[in-house]
C-alpha cells in the first residue's frame, strides 16, 4: 500500500507505479471507461478538502502504533507510548502535520506545543535508563517520535531520537535493540513482517479491522522479538477526498453516500497512475461500493497534483492521506 514512507506493501490500496492504458491529456493521463451507467456528479472547485468516511472499510487500518523491542519493554515505557497514542486522533494528527508542513514549525516545537496542551507529561513515572527512539525521514514520523521522547522523558527515561533509513533498515535494528521504540502504522508494518516471514506473495494478514490487524502483528512480531503498544485512534491511511463545497452541495459524508448519489458518467477520479489497477483504489471503489467513474485523471500519490485536481474543479474525488496537514480546517 502507499504510505508516507513511499513504500508499496503487497500491492494493496491506493497508489504506486506503472500504468497501463492511461492516455495523455494535458499534464495528466485521462482514461474513460467504455460505458458507465449513472449520471454521476460533476466536480466542484473549492479551497478546502474533506475526507469521505470509508464506512465499509475498503482500506487497511493504518493506525499509529508504537513498535517496541521486547527486551527493552517495561510497564513504564509502554505506559508512556500508550499515553501518546490515547492523546491523538486523526484530526489532532492533521493539526500536528499542518503545524510542521504548512506552518513550518519544527517537529520538536509542534510536539512540545501539543504535549503542553494535552497534558502529556502528567502521571508518568517509573522509567530509568536510556531509550533510543527511531523516526523515519518524513515529518509526521519525526513529530510522533518527538512526542514519544517527551512522554518517555517525563516517565524518567533518558530518551533520544534517531532518524533512521527505510523500513528494511530500521526494522532489523529494532529486532537487535539498537532502536528500542518506533512510531509505526499498524497495517503497513504487519504486512512488512508478513512478507518478510512468508514471502512477497504471502496472503495478507492486515485488514480494515484494527483488532484483527494487531492480533496478526503481535503474532508475527513475537517471533522476532517485537511487541506493540496500544494502537492510537489516529490513523494515516489512504483515503478519498472531495472539496467541502462538493460535499455540501451533494450531501455526501461517506463513500456509501457518494455511491448512492454520485456513481456515474460525470464523476472523475484523480489518483496515482496505478489507481485503475490497484484493488484498494478504483477497482476497490467499484467492488466494495459500486462506484463507477466517467474518467480517471492520472495525478500523484496523495500529493499536490491530486489536491490541485480537486481544488480547481477538474476531479470529483481523489486519493489523499487521511492525516495530511492540508486537510485542517482553515
Amino acid at each position: 500500500m502507499w504510505t508516507r514512507t513511499g513504500m508499496v506493501v503487497f500491492g494493496v490500496v491506493v497508489l504506486a507505479a506503472g500504468v497501463a492504458g492511461c492516455g495523455e491529456s494535458g499534464s495528466s493521463g485521462t482514461t474513460a471507461p467504455v460505458s458507465v451507467s449513472g449520471a454521476g456528479c460533476a466536480p466542484v472547485a473549492g479551497s478546502q478538502l474533506v475526507v469521505l468516511t470509508d464506512d465499509k472499510k475498503l482500506q487497511n487500518s493504518d493506525n499509529i502504533v508504537a513498535v517496541i523491542n521486547t527486551k527493552a519493554s517495561t510497564p513504564a515505557l509502554v505506559a508512556a507510548t500508550d499515553k501518546v497514542a490515547a492523546a491523538l486522533d486523526t484530526n489532532k494528527l492533521i493539526a500536528l502535520n499542518k503545524a510542521v508542513d504548512v506552518d513550518r514549525k519544527t517537529p520538536q516545537v509542534a510536539a512540545q506545543e501539543f504535549a503542553a496542551s494535552a497534558g502529556l507529561t502528567s502521571g508518568l513515572s517509573g522509567g530509568s535508563g536510556a531509550v533510543k527512539i527511531g523516526a523515519a525521514n518524513f515529518s509526521e514520523s519525526q513529530t510522533l517520535a518527538e512526542l514519544y521522547k517527551i512522554a518517555l522523558t517525563a516517565a524518567g527515561f533518558q530518551a533520544s531520537v534517531q532518524t533512521a533509513g527505510n523500513r528494511e533498515l530500521y526494522e532489523p535494528a529494532l529486532e537487535r535493540g539498537e532502536i528500542m521504540v518506533f512510531p509505526e502504522y499498524a497495517a503497513t508494518f504487519t504486512e512488512f513482517l508478513n512478507q518478510k516471514a512468508n514471502g512477497k506473495d504471502a496472503a495478507p494478514k492486515a485488514s480494515g479491522d484494527i483488532d484483527a490487524t494487531m492480533a496478526a502483528a503481535k503474532e508475527l512480531g513475537g517471533k522476532v522479538g517485537l511487541s506493540f503498544g496500544t494502537p492510537s485512534p489516529a490513523a494515516d491511511q489512504n483515503s478519498f477526498a472531495v472539496t467541502t463545497a462538493f460535499a455540501e452541495k451533494n450531501g455526501v459524508k461517506t463513500l456509501s453516500d457518494f455511491a448512492a448519489k454520485c456513481s456515474g458518467q460525470a464523476s472523475i477520479l484523480a489518483g496515482p497512475p496505478e489507481c485503475p489497477q490497484r484493488p484498494f483504489c478504483q477497482p476497490g471503489l467499484k467492488d466494495t461500493y459500486g462506484i463507477s467513474f466517467g474518467a480517471f485523471h492520472q495525478a500523484d500519490s496523495g500529493g499536490p497534483q491530486t489536491k490541485t485536481e480537486l481544488t480547481t474543479g477538474k476531479a470529483t474525488v481523489g486519493l489523499v492521506f487521511s492525516s495530511d496537514g492540508s486537510l485542517a480546517a482553515s
